[in-house]
């Protein structure tokens, strides 16, 4: 008999480093599920690109910064694929501003999803995690979130704080066999990224040491291996993966 595939969740998995996350996880041999909130007809393809591995795949939509609605989507995730094993907090937002025009709404839906977002899932797969005394939990924060960014206040505290989290939660979690860690990337080149101006990629490329923007698979790939038997004895660790743009 086949032994039953891991089950990876995987928080805005939709889009961007995400989608690449969940295909990466896919390929590592996980079932994935990963939630949307805006961008639905993304988030179906990303689930078909997982099925596509031979894994399965599960799209569904939340607001992650709503409590009781990650207590559901985990329900849902164990009910529909049999279990939970892994949990990738990835989905997060900015809103930009210099911090004396930064408006209190700005500030609060930033830190709401980006911060409490990653709280609520966590919390959400900590009773699962403890009672079979397994699990591996990956926090996508930001190298902004280590030095601080000009005109992100609100988002560089936001990563911050995961850093955090991640180690406070590695801490009390790390007695029931569950490891806990963030990974810390620089620009990737997303839709978002591609967007931008020339001369901002730019700046990006030449704070770097390798002279290249990341792809989302660059993330992913370190994720994945944080999730696998290589990792086992890692936890409460933030990993850079910006080709030095940090140093």
């Amino acid at each position: 008999m086949e032994n039953k595939a891991e089950v990876a969740l995987v928080t805005g998995g939709s889009v961007g480093i995400g989608s690449a996350i969940c295909v990466g996880m896919a390929q590592a041999g996980f079932d994935v599920a990963l939630t949307f909130r805006k961008h639905k007809d993304e988030a179906m393809e990303v689930a078909r690109s997982v099925e596509a591995e031979g894994r399965k795949g599960l799209a569904l939509g939340t607001d992650v910064a709503d409590f009781n609605d990650a207590q559901r989507i985990v329900g849902e995730v164990v009910d529909k694929l049999g279990g939970i094993n892994v949990l990738i907090n990835n989905a997060g937002i900015n809103w930009d501003g210099v911090v004396w025009k930064m408006t209190e709404e700005q500030w609060d839906t930033v830190l709401d999803v980006n911060l409490k977002g990653y709280f609520n899932f966590i919390r959400a797969v900590a009773p699962i995690f403890r009672e079979q005394k397994s699990g591996r939990i990956v926090n996508v924060t930001s190298i902004n979130g280590l030095r601080g960014k000009f005109g992100q206040s609100n988002y560089s505290a936001s990563k911050a704080g995961i850093i955090g989290l991640t180690k406070a939660v590695a801490r009390e979690l790390g007695k029931y066999g569950i490891t806990v860690n963030s990974i810390a990337p620089g620009m990737v080149m997303t839709d978002m990224a591609k967007d931008l101006p020339p001369d901002i990629l730019q700046a990006a490329v030449d704070e770097t040491v390798l002279k290249r923007i990341a792809e989302p698979e660059d993330v992913a790939s370190v994720i994945a291996f944080l999730c696998g038997p290589g990792a086992r004895h890692v936890t409460g660790e933030v990993i850079k993966v910006d080709g030095g743009q940090y140093i």
